[in-house]
């Protein structure tokens, strides 16, 4: 009787992009993985050579931080025909062409979740800041003499009304500490019906009624097809005048002209944001010249917790997957079964 084959150890590949060190921890300890750190930017050679022949890959979330040459795009998949799962550094998967994976049977996982806390953190903390006029106060305290207390005067935010397009765990992180502020929570996802949506925390209700009811619109939903552009003029002037706009979500959702139209009109109040269409945006922005505006560089989920969280996430998830076990956070389920079997023909 033939002794069965060994198994093929399956190569993990991942770039030098930062990455917390518990990633590469659990790898290591896998039995059957081995893995590679290719270079982001220097030496495309290798890091092509080294793609080629993965079996698994950990991609940046970050559009503006991974090169082009290395999004998990058709072209990519096309020159690497052992590459059977792929896992995204983040919640998001921009740099993810998921259609393309599922037509090769490659299994893509996301980690939805891991970073859930400190984005909702973050929210408040922009929303705050532009409220309670943070920012200013600072820098006039730094530059300035003269002025008066009631020159900073803001707004209390308990008692108002916040709209959240998009619940997911984000949101519904976002929704839980919503009622702790005194925050009415309303919220449109076209993904969850309203049972479910009522079991996070808020009040289901259509995405026009959002707009009119929102004393303060945040941003919580994926950027695809659906929500590219999906806050443009027409929204901003649905919105109640003096509402407040902030966005952890994805650049590109909203249209940053039209926004900074609504702020320089007077129709909006203030926005808090953290993503951008070009990250880090160019210090000519228009909207960064703004007083009213309070901005980060999609450093909502850049916490020490979350980013090891993240990074633990992925790195189980990917060792589940290569030993054959169905990962928690697909996100193209269908593919499960035939990214199964290659997987169980890498033996």
């Amino acid at each position: 009787m033939n002794a069965a084959a060994p198994r093929k150890t399956a190569r993990l590949c991942r770039l030098d992009l930062w990455l917390n060190p518990v990633f590469d921890e659990i790898i290591r300890a896998t039995p059957g993985v081995s893995l590679s750190v290719l270079p982001a930017k220097g030496d495309d050679a290798r890091t092509l050579a080294g793609l080629k022949t993965a079996h698994a890959y950990h991609v940046s979330a970050a559009k503006d931080e991974l090169p082009r040459a290395w999004f998990v795009s058709a072209e990519l998949i096309a020159q690497c025909p052992e590459l059977v799962c792929v896992s995204s550094g983040g919640a998001g998967y921009d740099t993810i062409d998921v259609a393309a994976c599922t037509a090769a049977g490659i299994a893509v996982v996301n980690q939805a979740g891991g970073n859930a806390e400190s984005v909702a953190e973050h929210t408040y903390a922009l929303l705050l800041a532009v409220q309670r006029r943070v920012v200013e106060s600072h820098n006039r305290l730094r530059h300035d003499t003269g002025f008066t207390r009631e020159d900073l005067m803001g707004h209390e935010i308990h008692g108002s009304v916040i709209g959240l397009v998009g619940i997911g765990k984000i949101g519904a992180s976002v929704a839980r500490i919503a009622h702790g502020f005194g925050l009415r929570v309303i919220a449109h996802d076209p993904l969850l019906d309203a049972a479910t949506i009522r079991s996070r925390g808020a009040e289901p209700v259509a995405l026009d009624e959002l707009l009119a009811q929102s004393d303060i619109v945040s941003l919580h939903c994926p950027l695809d097809a659906s929500t590219r552009g999906l806050f443009g003029a027409q929204a901003f002037a649905a919105m109640k005048r003096g509402a407040v706009f902030v966005s952890t979500a994805r650049g590109g959702i909203h249209d940053e002209n039209a926004l900074h139209d609504a702020l320089r009109s007077g129709h909006l109040r203030g926005a808090g944001l953290d993503v951008w269409e070009q990250e880090p945006p160019d210090r000519s922005a228009p909207l960064l010249a703004l007083d009213n505006v309070v901005a980060t560089f999609h450093t909502a989920g850049v916490t020490h917790e979350a980013r090891r969280n993240v990074a633990r996430s992925s790195a189980n998830q990917l060792a589940a997957m290569l030993r054959g076990e169905r990962p928690p956070q697909l996100v193209n389920p269908e593919v499960w079964p035939r990214a199964a079997q290659r997987i169980a023909n890498l033996t």
